[in-house]
């Protein structure tokens, strides 16, 4: 994790699970971020404008014209269901916190995340130069369809895989500034991150945190709208 060097960074859901795991991760770096904005997911609120606002208000008193470095979108939750019991409701849940809340703090911060792009002038893209990291799952891989048989969960399925679209969409619409934008699968962590996450094989919450972090360190413009696993093998979307 040496190579990971980054001046700030605003990590979602660090109110326990991945969210905790990263943050904690970023503060026993050899040379921690000099900001590190750690935000609490509110299920209630998670897209509630001036929430968003409010937070990027804070940011920006912080950071000043350096801009923000890294935006990791770590929100995530699920429910329960087959293809036959799943519910309009639930959809719409986890979308809601999965998709909607992600980009909406993506659009927010694009601003800080531009200045931040353009501070670091000639800088190849990176995420100490500018980046947007979406926690994803390959649950929300459709060429992959992975651990089916173990567990459906179609509204997480459906929610990380448009999460995954948003991210491609964002590198795309992003890239030209200077900004990184790539999908990451933390693994399936031993405890949950959350009851019903099914992902890939079981690892510690520590062995998940020290694997993405090597790969944050290891991103560049080759990598941008891609999606990666905490091991740095790229995901088919």
């Amino acid at each position: 994790m040496e190579g990971l060097s980054v001046g700030s960074v605003l990590l979602t859901a660090c109110e326990g699970g991945l969210g905790l795991g990263l943050l904690k991760g970023l503060l026993e770096l050899p040379s921690p971020p000099r900001h590190i904005f750690a935000a609490c997911l509110d299920p209630q609120n998670v897209t509630d404008p001036n929430s968003i606002k409010a937070a990027v208000r804070k940011v920006q008193a912080e950071v000043g014209s350096a801009g923000l470095n890294l935006l990791i979108n770590s929100s995530g939750t699920t429910r329960r269901s087959t293809v036959a019991t799943e519910t309009a409701e639930n959809m719409s849940l986890v979308y809601t916190t999965n998709t909607i809340g992600p980009l909406q703090t993506c659009q927010a911060f694009l601003p800080l995340l531009k200045e931040a792009a353009e501070a670091e002038g000639q800088r190849e893209m990176s995420c100490s130069r500018a980046a947007i990291i979406n926690i994803s799952s390959i649950l929300g891989s459709i060429e992959v369809a992975e651990a089916w048989q173990e567990r459906q969960d179609i509204c997480y399925r459906c929610s990380k895989a448009a999460l995954n679209m948003l991210t491609k969409c964002l590198a795309l619409e992003y890239g030209s500034s200077g900004i990184l934008c790539v999908s990451v699968d933390p693994g399936h962590v031993t405890p949950p991150l959350e009851q019903g996450m099914v992902s890939g094989g079981r690892l510690t919450l520590e062995e998940s945190v020290r694997g993405v972090l090597q790969l944050l360190a290891q991103l560049s413009a080759t990598n941008n709208g891609t999606f990666w696993d905490w091991r740095g093998q790229r995901l088919p979307w």
